[in-house]
């Protein structure tokens, strides 16, 4: 074979290799290419317990606690649709505080609460995360396309 011929060969070979192993990557990586989950994914969805994700929505408004320890903290976090409680042990942003936005990195535990590693807070009064507005909007939208249950 020409040495013209045998490059090609290889170049060929090496084209379909790469092919391939994006082929069997891409299924694998599927799920985690939506890393950021707002409360009414994880609801939808279900999370598996152990399994890191990012989740972000809005603190819900009375649902802020402290441990005595001064570290610990307890809170649900909303998206206005659907909320999920969280519990994060550090010290806490200095903008962190009921009502306003935030992301946390972590796990669900066993019994479906979030245990957070680390928990970002909003930087300014207009800020909101682009990936927690856009969350609050999709769950705004679902809220308003759902019928009015009775009241009794």
């Amino acid at each position: 074979m020409k040495p013209k011929h045998q490059r090609l060969a290889l170049a060929g070979a090496a084209v379909a290799a790469l092919g391939i192993a994006a082929a069997l990557a891409l299924p694998a990586l599927q799920d985690q290419a939506a890393y950021f989950y707002a409360p009414a994914d994880v609801v939808a969805k279900g999370v598996a317990p152990g399994q890191a994700i990012r989740l972000g929505g809005l603190v819900e408004k009375g649902s802020l606690t402290r441990s005595a320890d001064g570290l610990t903290i307890h809170f649900r976090v909303t998206d206005r649709l659907e909320s999920v409680p969280v519990d994060y042990t550090g010290i806490v942003p200095d903008l962190f505080r009921e009502g306003q936005g935030m992301i946390a990195d972590g796990r669900f535990d066993a019994n479906g609460t979030f245990k957070a590693e680390t928990l970002l807070a909003k930087h300014d009064e207009k800020y909101m995360p682009p990936e927690v507005a856009k969350a609050v909007e999709k769950a705004e939208a679902a809220a308003k396309a759902r019928p009015e249950k009775p009241t009794p």
